[in-house]
């Protein structure tokens, strides 16, 4: 009698199967459920220092391995015309966070091209940055790596709308021993010669900074704030700004990737930046958080090709950093978000000014109507649905317009070294041209056969000039109590 109802067993076996794999597959999607519980997404910015827009194998390098950020590329989009805000390092930094050229900041100077430990200014309080106007949003925020907006507490990120701040305050080759020769203690560099201060917060906790395990440390401490997710039961979300101080000289690559590449140490400092960006996309994927990020790759300007093997390659264009040349301002740049983004070769321009509008965008955040910003919202392109915004492009050397570019068409009013340095800024009794879609080299000069194109961007320079009210520079101001 016992054994006699088989159906009804067998139901029960089938019901708690069934509830079983319910119960399982509840505990897999959970964490990606709950990382969309705000509707906003998470971002992660990763900017690196002076490195070329042809250091990528998916830019076509022959011999840097970078398989982390190609797959990031393959993965979403790579834009192969995406522009830096200046084409040296606080500028162009200044422009990224605010959205707004340096001119009209005072984050540039014709005297002084960047800060300095000496330095007394900085980016303004006045100004938004990404991460002040992710704050309101109900982010978090966190600045890891090189700021180089002012290292006096005021200037510091978290002065400006971060949580946090892990990193050197300024460049890696400042504070360097003085009665050491600049270019030999640059191209043969140890750590003891580069007095930098690693900071936390406001603090310096260690001086003279470890730059051998610098990329390694800012690491784990990104991945540490991303798994920071919590914020009593609700999921927060959050902006990370990580800006590597390398492959910047002095270059420094950790026991494990030292003398690993083909390229030397150069190529051993990227392909560890490219490991470091391999373990942020693979910890976004297993905490669930990959669906609800956007992650950006990008530079802050072109290669220091001066210091020879020591300094990066623009690939196929024309010039370097400190220079208003395509290789000094166009830099690589990889938009990734799998389901949010739109996998693509993206021709279009671009520019590192259009993050903050398109972040804000993304987090529906408005933005302040008291000032000009100078960025685009690229959301169209990232989703696929439509076209960049942006048809031009104004290329300033510190103060000075060197160029402006208006869909294919570029002009330039000034030249100078290609190599940036030293400067011989020049200006041109006659101005040249370049159709940059089909010279990206910039070797034919085609103003006389396009006159129209020159007077075309000549009248949107002056529209764009009488919107311009240049911002006492914050570049010329010094300490009084250190030797100038």
């Amino acid at each position: 009698m016992i054994f006699s109802h088989p159906k009804p067993v067998n139901d029960v076996i089938r019901y708690l199967l069934s509830s079983l794999l319910l119960i399982v597959s509840f505990l897999i999607v959970r964490p990606a459920t709950a990382q969309t519980s705000t509707g906003k997404p998470n971002f992660i910015v990763i900017l690196t220092d002076d490195q070329g827009y042809g250091d990528l194998g998916c830019y076509g390098h022959p011999s840097i391995k970078t398989p982390n950020i190609d797959r990031m590329a393959a993965e979403g989009q790579r834009w192969t015309s995406f522009y830096v805000a200046a084409n040296v390092c606080t500028p162009s930094r200044a422009g990224l966070l605010t959205g707004r050229l340096p001119i009209r900041t005072g984050m540039c100077s014709d005297k002084r091209r960047v800060l300095f430990p000496d330095s007394d200014g900085g980016l303004p309080q006045s100004e938004n940055t990404i991460a002040r106007i992710l704050k309101k949003q109900g982010y978090r925020t966190a600045a890891i790596g090189k700021w180089h907006l002012g290292h006096l507490p005021q200037y510091l990120p978290t002065s400006h709308g971060f949580d946090s701040y892990y990193g050197i305050p300024y460049s890696n080759d400042m504070d360097r021993v003085n009665d050491l020769d600049t270019r030999e203690s640059l191209m043969n560099p140890k750590v003891e010669y580069f007095n930098v201060p690693l900071m936390r917060n406001t603090q310096i906790i260690e001086r003279p900074a470890d730059q051998t395990t610098i990329v390694k440390r800012y690491t784990e401490e990104a991945l540490k704030f991303i798994s920071q997710k919590k914020t009593g039961s609700a999921t927060q979300p959050f902006f990370l700004y990580l800006a590597h101080s390398l492959p910047h000289v002095p270059l420094f690559a950790s026991a494990k990737f030292k003398g690993t590449s083909e390229r030397g140490l150069y190529g051993d400092v990227i392909e560890e930046i490219d490991w470091s960006t391999g373990q942020i996309l693979d910890a976004l994927r297993k905490a669930g958080l990959d669906k609800n990020t956007y992650v950006v790759f990008t530079s802050d300007n072109g290669p220091w090709v001066i210091f020879d093997e020591n300094g990066g390659s623009a690939g196929p264009l024309f010039g370097s950093k400190g220079t208003s040349y395509e290789g000094g301002v166009r830099v690589p740049a990889i938009f990734w978000g799998p389901g949010r983004v739109k996998p693509a070769v993206v021709s279009q321009m671009g520019s590192t000014l259009d993050l903050l509008p398109t972040f804000s965008s993304l987090t529906g955040a408005t933005l302040p109507t008291d000032r000009v910003y100078d960025g685009y919202n690229l959301v169209p392109v990232l989703r696929g649905t439509g076209k960049s915004p942006r048809n031009e492009m104004l290329y300033y050397h510190s103060t000075r317009l060197f160029a402006a570019r208006k869909n294919d068409f570029k002009l330039y009013f000034f030249k100078n070294n290609p190599q940036g340095y030293p400067e011989k800024l020049e200006k041109l009794t006659t101005y040249t041209l370049y159709n940059l879609q089909h010279d990206p080299s910039e070797r034919f000069d085609i103003a006389a056969k396009y006159p129209e194109k020159v007077r075309e961007i000549e009248e949107m320079v002056r529209q764009h000039q009488a919107t311009v009210v240049a911002a006492p520079s914050q570049l010329e101001k010094r300490i009084v109590s250190q030797k100038n």
